[in-house]
């Protein structure tokens, strides 16, 4: 049997990418963090079905939990499921959530998932960051910034 993950035909076990995020925020720092997760939810990832588009993560009850993250149900556990939008606990050490709430109460920072995926070891790992939001002008100015450098980068290569 093989030692990597099953995920969508990928090699790399991404399961599923925020890739609003970099565009709605200036992300400063990143840690990669556990998820709790059930038997089914494991099965659903593993077949690469998941949505962190619209979902945050809170410092809630003295830990650190995912909210609104879509897992669609797994249709052979069929009575044993999981609620495909329930709240996930998120594990980290407790001064790594001592500095995130730090972060969030004082700069008025935002946690925001931005990769959901199988480390090498097979085992679901969520990366946040801290993050600030972007004004709409900041948002062009990033994409136009973004564009140069792909054209930059296509002239440099054709001559």
């Amino acid at each position: 049997m093989s030692k990597t993950p099953q995920t969508k035909g990928r090699g790399d076990g991404l399961v599923a990418e925020n890739r609003r995020s970099r565009r709605e925020y200036a992300v400063e720092d990143t840690l990669e963090a556990g998820i709790m997760l059930v038997g089914s939810e494991v099965k659903s990832l593993r077949q690469g079905k998941a949505n962190i588009a619209e979902s945050y993560a809170s410092v809630e009850d003295g830990g650190l939990y995912l909210i609104n993250c879509d897992i669609p149900i797994y249709n052979a556990a069929n009575r044993f499921n999981h609620e495909p939008k329930r709240k996930r606990k998120l594990l980290v050490s407790k001064r790594e959530l001592a500095k995130l709430s730090q972060e969030v109460e004082r700069a008025g920072r935002t946690i925001v998932p931005l990769k959901l995926y199988f480390n090498d070891r097979g085992i679901a790992k969520l990366l946040i960051g801290t993050a600030t939001g972007r004004k709409s002008h900041d948002k062009r100015e990033v994409e136009a910034k973004r564009d140069w450098q792909r054209q930059k980068a296509r002239i440099l290569k054709e001559g």
